[in-house]
């Protein structure tokens, strides 16, 4: 009686069987998936955070599919602080990315045609994707001391049915980057095919280090149309706030035809409420004092892993150009979710297994960097410790 989209497993995998079991017994678990930067000891006024829900606007209701024009100005200014001018027009505000991505999905594709999602990367679009009778195809990124998008892949994957290709800047978990010349070549793949690109931008702020060869922002992406999507989950640390946008860009007659397709699309939706989007412009003017501290506390743990991971060590990391994680790279003697299940059991650390990710081989773990930092110094020292003695 149910429908096939939703015909996922719905058994708990090996992990949450084990920190299940951890719970039940009251032993603690030193957890390095931590990604809610609520629950990560961060300092928000709550007085700065909380007052602007008290707008007395938010008691009349103005409906609008684009969302209200006050947050959408906030939202054109904060692109401008990244050097693009945007009309309010151009931006379109859902309650999270995920389902700007529903949106978009809806508009670009017809059930069974293809989208094309970077691998490795974040597990949801494969959900996403189902739930919008669109297939997820993966092409994939390629480690040489630094991740690059595997051009000559991404276009080999391309056929009739696909619509758009999916870039996460930066990408989660490798934080990498899009660069100038990728752009330039996923853009000509778009216009020989009349594709579209969706850029998924909500770390785009945690930059570890300035890169001229780096994209900006695609939201001034003006050759092929293009869908940036961000949001105050990331940007402002404020994730319970629920606001996120889509801006569209492209040649003007796709722009125009797509702005309003979308607003059918947003109009039968509805699904920001007023207060949050009144209170946004404030929560983006505040967004400074949150993603300095979330900096701080990514480069310093990341500064504690360096000095953990000793040469001799039979484990290492990869680069990474920004975001809130990391990869470590482990012995491929046993399996990744055999290596976090092990940590799990015999020292309480909790970690990714990169097949989470779609890693296309073992040997891979992903840990958060948003831990506090003697938290995080524990747990490593645990899983450095128990990694090498088994290896």
């Amino acid at each position: 009686m149910f429908s096939s989209r939703t015909n996922w497993p719905l058994a708990p995998n090996l992990l949450s069987q084990l920190l299940r079991e951890r719970r039940e017994l009251g032993l603690p678990t030193l957890d390095l998936t931590e990604s809610n930067p609520t629950r990560c000891g961060f300092a928000l006024d709550a007085d700065d955070t909380l007052a602007p829900l008290h707008d007395p606007l938010a008691l009349l209701y103005q409906p609008d599919p684009r969302g209200l024009r006050v947050a959408r100005e906030a939202v054109a200014g904060y692109y401008v602080e990244h050097g693009v001018q945007l009309d309010p027009e151009q931006i379109f505000l859902t309650a999270s990315t995920s389902e700007a991505y529903s949106f978009v999905f809806r508009l670009l594709a017809n059930p069974g045609d293809k989208i094309l999602a970077p691998q490795p990367s974040y597990p949801l679009f494969d959900f996403l994707g189902a739930l919008n009778d669109v297939n997820v195809v993966p092409y994939p990124l390629a480690y040489n001391d630094g991740w690059q998008v595997d051009l000559q892949g991404l276009a080999s994957r391309w056929d009739s049915r696909s619509r758009a290709v999916l870039v996460v800047h930066p990408n989660n978990p490798t934080g990498s980057y899009i660069q100038n010349r990728e752009l330039i070549a996923m853009t000509e793949i778009c216009l020989q095919h009349q594709g579209a690109i969706i850029a998924d931008e909500v770390f785009s702020d945690y930059g570890f280090a300035a890169d001229a060869d780096r994209v900006v922002t695609h939201a001034q992406n003006t050759e092929v149309l293009t869908f940036t999507l961000s949001g105050l989950s990331k940007i402002s640390a404020l994730p319970q706030m629920k606001l996120a946008w889509i801006v569209v860009n492209g040649p003007a007659d796709l722009r125009r035809q797509a702005l309003a397709r979308l607003e059918v699309i947003a109009d039968t939706y509805l699904s920001v409420s007023a207060p949050v989007a009144l209170a946004t412009p404030r929560w983006l003017a505040q967004r400074g004092p949150i993603q300095s501290q979330i900096l701080d506390r990514v480069q310093a743990n990341l500064r504690q892993l360096d000095a953990m991971l000793t040469p001799e060590l039979p484990l290492s990391r990869l680069k990474v150009e920004g975001g809130w994680y990391a990869i470590l790279r482990v012995p491929s003697t046993r399996s990744d979710e055999d290596w976090a299940a092990e940590l799990l059991t015999q020292t309480g650390v909790s970690l990714h297994p990169g097949h989470f990710y779609d890693f296309p081989s073992e040997g891979f773990l992903v840990l958060s960097l948003l831990p506090a930092p003697g938290a995080f110094a524990d747990a490593l020292g645990k899983v450095v410790s128990l990694i090498s003695s088994q290896s």
